[in-house]
């Protein structure tokens, strides 16, 4: 694995650090007034989503991981596992499903995710930025609340709520943005 300089970290590297896998989250380059230059970088582990600030000199080496990306098509859920299937060799493999977090609601059936692997162990999955879904819920119109920025709550078939403009309706499908579970726009 290649070994990078501590000044050389930026924001979404993994590195393998105090015998674990830690993404950098945040990365500040500090120029004291007296003494050397160093990056404050707030770490995230992959495995437990501990957080950790650790302070590298230019001078320090850590290692740099590169993760492997894969599209694996989604089949079923049993047990809190996620059972996917590698799109190229049709290989089974499971993975807990809190991997995904707060966007395990807008998973769907067949539906092509990208997990990254290490090795052999899944550290990430991430979900299409933009996924279909029904409004199964939500307030009627009200003629006349035309006003620029109104927006209304709305309970989608997943049980997720977000908000709507006023002029979506119920049984309707909208199109909602995973990375931030916001409406983006009518299906």
């Amino acid at each position: 694995m290649p070994k990078i300089n501590g000044n050389e970290i930026r924001p979404g590297n993994v590195l393998e650090h105090d015998g674990g896998l830690w993404a950098a989250v945040k990365v500040d380059h500090v120029k004291p007034g007296k003494g050397g230059a160093f990056a404050q970088v707030e770490l995230k582990n992959l495995r437990d989503g501990r957080k950790l600030n650790e302070r590298f000199r230019s001078a320090d080496k850590v290692e740099r991981v590169r993760l492997e990306q894969k599209d694996m098509q989604f089949l079923y859920e049993s047990d809190g596992l996620l059972n996917i299937m590698d799109t190229e060799t049709y290989e089974q493999v499971t993975i807990p499903a809190d991997i995904l977090g707060e966007r395990r609601p807008f998973l769907q059936d067949g539906m092509t995710i990208v997990v990254e692997f290490y090795e052999e162990e899944a550290l990430n999955a991430t979900l299409p930025q933009k996924v279909v879904c029904k409004i199964v819920e939500t307030e009627p119109v009200v003629k006349g609340q035309t006003a620029a920025n109104s927006f209304k709550p709305a309970t989608l078939d997943n049980g997720v709520r977000v908000m709507v403009p006023p002029f979506v309706g119920t049984d309707e499908d909208i199109v909602v943005n995973t990375e931030t579970m916001e409406y983006s726009e009518r299906a």
